[in-house]
């Protein structure tokens, strides 16, 4: 975060920016098991994550997968265009959420109102229920704060920290 948004108030596309960058962290804190998170635009491209130091993890570490954020975000992207195809194919009507359940971890993706998504990498003995309950509450108050113009922001500060 720069000094300038820093001061911005909470009704600018700064200071929504701010309040969507500390709601990361607390989806983290509050639900045990959260491994990462991370907000990919509607194009699969990584708006938010709660991996700040991205590139520093190890593999196998107890972080996202590989430890990169943009590796969940690939995964995020890919899941939810599998998921979309196969809705369509079944006349399922929009993907809501989806879930993978692996030996190691599971990954959720839920959609947000904007075309983005909310992806969560957690432990695979997480509570899948209070997960998804805690996604389903950023997503609510995520979702009408995503414009246009907090999207391009967001991927600007995103690929100034690369």
């Amino acid at each position: 975060m720069n000094a300038s948004s820093a001061a911005q108030p909470a009704g600018t596309t700064a200071g929504k920016a701010d309040s969507l960058r500390w709601l990361l962290p607390n989806l983290m804190e509050e639900v045990p098991g959260i491994r990462s998170v991370a907000v990919v635009s509607s194009d699969g491209l990584l708006l938010l994550s709660s991996d700040t130091d991205a590139g520093t993890e190890q593999a196998g570490s107890e972080r996202g997968p590989r430890g990169a954020s943009a590796d969940l975000a690939t995964i995020i992207s890919g899941l939810a265009s599998l998921t979309s195809g196969a809705a369509g194919l079944m006349d399922g009507g929009e993907v809501r959420q989806t879930m993978v359940a692996m030996d190691y971890g599971t990954v959720f993706v839920m959609a947000i109102s904007d075309g983005s998504l909310l992806g969560v990498h957690a432990a695979a003995d997480c509570d899948m229920s209070t997960i998804g309950y805690h996604m389903a509450l950023f997503v609510g108050r995520a979702g009408h704060v995503l414009t246009p113009e907090l999207r391009n922001e967001l991927r600007l500060s995103m690929e100034q920290e690369q």
